[in-house]
């Protein structure tokens, strides 16, 4: 008789690791503060644009900076160039981590939000390419739907007040991470016409000795930043975006930790910057980029055009069926099976609200259509749009399952035991269940006492018999 075949006991989207779990809570607690206001942003410029116009032009538009640096720049380009190389910095930073320390690490682990981010990224550009192949569009904007914005994800998590477990916070973290990654590389690639080798030069040799003073344990910020902001003014003269200098610095950093450290560089660094990047830069991006008039005729062309309606069913529908498809494909092919206690409309949930894809999305679009200005302004209205009916169609579906997302929430926080610790982390050690008999017998000691002086109590006040 033959012997049955392995299971595979391999879970998608299971339990993080207890060290994963706290970084990932710790990361989005900032993430979800930065989303909230980076939504505040959006909604002061949509107002701000729409009711004093001419001021809000003018205020983006004002040039400032070393003319002879080639970096006499409007607030607009500060914001959009200057501002967005801290936000790609912790991106690296980010990248980094999950590759050497994170979930990112284990080729098996990886395999399911990787591909997922990917065909996120491929099917939106497709759905926009086949609506412009139809509609006779330009193909300039196919990047535009392609990217998710995490923080503007969880501040309509925090709005609508859905909770979700770890394991798909986890996961549309990674997948905006790994969305990131393959923006700049879009960027770089795609958008970048005349280079100046000599800029270019300049930058890489400042790279160079970046990681030749953090290999060489070098510390002192006021080493590091005034060589940052040399290699960012490098990057942004040689005529490839300027952010591209985050990434790179970003990815630089160790983020493995040694004997002697409670933290890496890294995540150190990391913890400083993420909330300058998400508590300001990204905001004050959004403040001077969402700035566009809205009206009943605008709003209608959106849905009229090849090139806008491209985005708008980019984000809504490519983004959705993508991540979905990409995420059953790679369970399937790699036989994981999905974590018992979820099913998989939360995977197309989450897929939908991937389809919230705000920042990358507005740089891209000022990117793919820099010598059309009112057609770039259609195509920020039409990721705004977008964006509000992913959020929409991604909140309804998570209020469905909102009481079973808040059932496992507490089970992964309930601590009994109150050590600083989820019980669900140490069932399977002997030690807690000791502990746990314990805490159980003081609590059941604790009602017989509690009985024998309530029984007393009534002898008392009943009198003998």
């Amino acid at each position: 008789m033959a012997a049955p075949a392995p299971t595979n006991n391999r879970k998608a989207l299971g339990r993080l690791s207890l060290p994963e779990r706290n970084f990932v809570a710790d990361a989005l607690r900032t993430e979800t503060v930065g989303g909230v206001l980076l939504l505040v942003a959006a909604v002061t410029a949509l107002i701000w644009a729409n009711t004093a116009g001419g001021s809000y032009k003018s205020v983006s538009g004002f040039h400032l900076g070393p003319g002879a640096l080639g970096l006499d720049l409007s607030i607009q380009h500060w914001a959009a160039d200057g501002l967005l190389a801290v936000f790609f910095f912790v991106a690296g930073i980010e990248l980094k981590r999950e590759l050497v320390a994170g979930d990112l690490r284990d080729p098996k682990a990886a395999a399911l939000p990787v591909v997922a981010a990917l065909c996120g990224m491929a099917v939106p550009a497709l759905v926009y390419f086949l609506t412009n192949a139809v509609g006779g569009g330009s193909m300039d904007g196919w990047a535009v739907p392609t990217a998710t914005d995490i923080a503007f994800a969880l501040a309509v998590l925090a709005v609508i007040g859905t909770s979700l477990p770890s394991a798909l916070r986890a996961f549309l973290l990674t997948l905006a991470v790994v969305d990131d990654l393959f923006a700049i590389l879009i960027i770089a690639v795609f958008f970048t016409s005349d280079i100046d080798f000599a800029a270019l030069g300049g930058a890489v040799v400042g790279l160079a000795v970046f990681w030749l003073l953090l290999r060489k344990g070098v510390r002192g910020w006021y080493i590091y930043v005034p060589l940052a902001l040399t290699i960012w003014g490098l990057m942004y003269n040689s005529g490839i975006h300027a952010t591209i200098a985050g990434v790179a610095m970003g990815l630089m950093l160790r983020c493995t930790r040694r004997d002697d450290e409670e933290h890496s560089p890294g995540e150190h660094i990391e913890h400083l910057v993420r909330p300058i990047s998400a508590g300001l830069a990204v905001p004050l991006f959004a403040l001077f980029s969402a700035g566009v008039v809205v009206s009943g005729g605008a709003l209608g062309d959106v849905f009229t055009k090849p090139e806008t309606l491209g985005v708008v069913l980019g984000l809504v529908v490519g983004k959705a069926v993508g991540i979905f498809g990409g995420t059953w494909l790679a369970a399937r092919f790699t036989r994981a099976e999905l974590n018992d206690e979820l099913a998989w409309p939360d995977v197309f949930a989450v897929a939908s609200l991937a389809g919230i894809g705000f920042t990358v999305s507005l740089l891209i679009g000022e990117l793919a259509f820099t010598e059309d200005p009112l057609l770039t302004d259609e195509i920020k209205a039409a990721v705004l749009i977008g964006s509000l009916i992913a959020a929409v169609l991604a909140a309804i579906l998570l209020k469905v399952r909102n009481a079973k997302y808040r059932a496992m929430v507490a089970e992964e926080e309930r601590d009994e035991d109150l050590d600083g610790i989820p019980d669900i982390y140490e069932q399977d050690k002997p030690e807690y269940h000791l502990r746990m008999a314990a805490i159980y017998e003081k609590k059941a000691a604790e009602h017989r006492r509690l009985a024998e002086v309530s029984a007393g109590a009534r002898v008392d006040d009943e009198g003998p018999a």
